[in-house]
């Protein structure tokens, strides 16, 4: 059994989404977040810059007392994930889109995705669709904008709803009935979407299934913590004023906002 904390990251406040999973199914934990949002977003960034960024954030969370870490960024996975694991000796979860359960429950053949351009353009994604995807037909769909709205606490403007509605009608119109959230942003619009979209199109993510993940790997590794957990702490390489805004709508919880120097 371990108190230690567990470190999480992603490019901005898009991994509160997977926080939340986290804390509901593992209440002990105490958390650590970095919201990278100096850097926001990592979809347009190269491959190089991302695992910078990373490294550096996986080495603040550990000198933090980080006993895991989770990559709770599509794009920061694809990127850097694998070499976050040849230099750092703790367990690491990664995100990936969920290709695989979006095949499964798809009942047209047509799934789409809505991500950012790195996370569609990265060998990972590709490897995903090889593996996964079989006879399903899988429409990709980079969100540009949509990122920034969320990280400016912006989840239901005219603006927003015109970039949901503009990126989803070419998926519709394909015959899309299953729909991948390939960005750990985009379930805070989870509702806008789903007045957007029939009641027919079925909306996936994963962030679920990483806290699950991150569950079973401490498990195995006798690292559960005891609790009681202490209040999450947060940091970001953006403005604290502009996150200390955006929080309460994105989180429920207590959490000091700190900034992060790395």
């Amino acid at each position: 059994m371990s108190n230690a904390p567990v470190g999480v990251f992603d490019s901005g406040v898009g991994g509160l989404s997977v926080l939340q999973e986290i804390r509901q199914l593992l209440p002990l934990e105490s958390l650590l977040y970095v919201a990278d949002s100096g850097h926001v977003p990592y979809g347009e960034k190269s491959p190089e810059y991302i695992r910078q960024r990373s490294q550096a954030i996986a080495g603040f969370l550990l000198e933090q007392g980080a006993k895991s870490l989770v990559l709770a960024c599509n794009t920061a996975t694809a990127a850097a994930v694998n070499d976050l694991r040849g230099r750092f000796d703790v367990p690491i979860i990664g995100m990936e889109p969920a290709v695989k359960p979006a095949a499964l429950a798809t009942r047209s053949g047509v799934v789409g995705v809505l991500a950012t351009t790195g996370t569609l353009q990265s060998a990972k994604f590709a490897a995903l669709l090889d593996r996964f995807a079989g006879s399903v037909r899988v429409i990709t769909q980079p969100c540009p904008g949509l990122v920034e709205c969320i990280e400016q606490g912006d989840l239901d403007s005219l603006h927003v709803q015109q970039l949901l509605r503009r990126y989803t009608e070419p998926l519709l119109e394909s015959g899309c009935d299953t729909l991948i959230l390939g960005c750990t942003h985009y379930p805070f619009l989870r509702a806008q979407l789903q007045a957007l979209l029939p009641a027919s199109v079925t909306l996936v993510d994963t962030g679920a299934a990483v806290a699950r993940q991150l569950s079973s790997r401490l498990h195995h590794a006798g690292m559960l913590a005891r609790g009681p957990a202490q209040d999450t702490r947060i940091w970001t390489s953006g403005y604290p004023e502009t996150l200390r805004r955006v929080l309460p709508m994105l989180w429920n919880g207590n959490a000091a906002v700190r900034m992060l120097s790395v």
